[in-house]
């Protein structure tokens, strides 16, 4: 699994002109699913949305979770984190995984950090064409892979 998070002071994704998701202090999660990814990778990429530093301190450094300020998260599903650009003009997206197996693997990293951390979570719709707004604060954007090519 790859995930792109930011930093954010507030943010939302549209679907069809329509706020479907919402959240003001916390972290943007783009995340994508990749062939061969398994619960362990879900398990994984919620732990680090819900506890890598990404939050000032009273000493501006980078000391404290989404998790310590109270923060929620907006997650949405983006399967060109996946894309391949090494060749040719045209992105391939054959390493990213078909819906019916990231659709469950996607859940399991809302549902990890709903319960387990206890985070407020908002989304996207998996598949839609959606509009994501937000202001990244610092900015702060950093990535994670499961498989920790980065």
């Amino acid at each position: 699994m790859r995930t792109v998070l930011q930093r954010v002071s507030s943010a939302s994704v549209m679907v069809e002109e329509c706020i479907v998701g919402e959240i003001g202090r916390g972290l943007v999660a783009l995340i994508s699913v990749e062939e061969g990814d398994a619960e362990r990778d879900a398990i994984y990429i919620a732990e680090k949305i819900a506890t890598t530093r990404f939050f000032n301190d009273a000493d501006y450094k980078m000391n404290l979770s989404v998790l310590d300020v109270g923060g929620s998260v907006l997650a949405i599903s983006q399967f060109t984190l996946h894309g391949d650009c090494r060749r040719g003009r045209r992105p391939s997206f054959v390493s990213a995984a078909k819906p019916e197996i990231a659709v469950p693997l996607y859940e399991a990293v809302l549902n990890r950090l709903r319960t387990y951390f206890k985070l407020p979570v908002a989304t996207g719709i998996f598949g839609a064409h959606m509009q994501v707004m937000l202001i990244n604060e610092g900015p702060v954007t950093l990535l994670l892979d499961s498989r920790k090519i980065f």
